[in-house]
């Protein structure tokens, strides 16, 4: 969530599938490319729904020791809507030099297209060892505990959608 890793890879192919979900979140493809160190550009594909929607993420503002990095971005609205685009902006903080403890809290707003609302966002990531990680994040609505595990290029994920229906992830980049 910082902003400021570096990756050696340019392409990232990400899919999730959430059993219980309406078609649009059911099954969800994305392609990203990152461009530069702050500026990535992709396409999100729900095939049950039948869309296709941009990515972009672009920090504006790299975080270092004494500020928050600040991220403009867009993607597909919220876990629970059938339709629509977000537009968000977040700033996030690596906290583990300040407290001791693998935390970066992000917070920002959103305007979602379905409903046409600014709602505020938020969340926490949590770095455990030998590569797992875990996230809570709240989209505005409702909240979304993630726990991860990434080895190399490749990342795999579980979501439990509004604390209660469990999805899964796979990341591999290229």
């Amino acid at each position: 969530m910082s902003g400021t890793g570096e990756s050696k890879y340019s392409w990232t192919y990400g899919v999730r599938f959430i059993p219980d979900a309406i078609d649009r979140a059911k099954w969800r493809n994305t392609l990203t490319y990152q461009v530069t160190s702050r500026l990535s550009l992709g396409i999100e594909y729900n095939p049950l729904a039948g869309r296709v929607s941009p990515l972009a993420n672009y920090v504006l503002v790299t975080e270092n020791a004494s500020r928050p990095a600040i991220i403009l971005g867009t993607s597909s609205d919220r876990i629970g809507t059938p339709s629509g685009q977000s537009f968000y902006a977040t700033v996030s903080k690596d906290l583990e030099r300040e407290t001791g403890l693998p935390i970066a809290p992000y917070a920002g707003v959103t305007f979602g297209t379905f409903e046409n609302k600014f709602r505020p966002i938020g969340g926490l990531s949590v770095r455990l060892p030998l590569g797992f990680s875990s996230t809570v994040l709240f989209d505005g609505v409702k909240v979304h505990p993630l726990a991860g595990y990434g080895r190399g290029r490749h990342q795999l994920g579980f979501i439990l959608v509004e604390g209660k229906r469990p999805g899964f992830n796979y990341n591999v980049s290229f």
